[in-house]
């Protein structure tokens, strides 16, 4: 234990047991990581508007829970002679998404496919909880409740 002592001293441990615990202090250690996957959300350009806010809704989870999301659109035939329909769909995603997300890559095309990547924006989720905070806080908005009378009524009651 202390080698620079002297005399040098030195504690007599038992292995296993000293092999255990650091095994048991790794298990913890990632346990508590933060794991980040990534989701992938895929739509056509012709996508009608309830599925498009479906898989939006979609994506916002994905995006509050931490994970990145790589949104792809499916080109099929002659669509891929229209990439600006697939580009419009992945701005409004994007759009929709501000606040929540911010574009990690912009929408490019991959041979049949346009991939875009959102990240979750984690200054803009701090804001909101810090938002959040100060107006469940009833003192600070004035709803605060009323106190109840010694006399058993109600303010008001007399």
């Amino acid at each position: 234990m202390a080698p620079g002592a002297n005399p040098p001293v030195c504690r007599i441990m038992d292995y296993g047991k000293f092999k255990f615990d650091a095994a048991q202090r790794a298990k913890e250690s990632r346990r508590k990581a933060v794991h980040v996957g990534i989701k992938e959300m895929k739509n056509r350009p012709k996508i009608g508007g309830g599925d498009f806010e479906t898989k939006t809704r979609q994506v916002a989870k994905f995006l509050e829970e931490g994970h990145k999301v790589k949104i792809t659109i499916m080109f099929r035939g002659r669509e891929v002679y229209h990439p600006e329909l697939g580009k419009r769909i992945l701005d409004r995603i994007a759009e929709q998404m501000e606040g929540i997300g911010k574009s990690e890559s912009v929408p490019r095309l991959d041979g049949r496919n346009m991939v875009m990547v959102l990240a979750p924006d984690k200054r803009a989720k701090q804001s909101a909880a810090s938002k959040n905070g100060t107006l469940d806080d009833p003192s600070q908005n004035g709803s605060a409740p009323a106190a109840a009378r010694s006399d058993g009524q109600h303010e008001g009651e007399h």
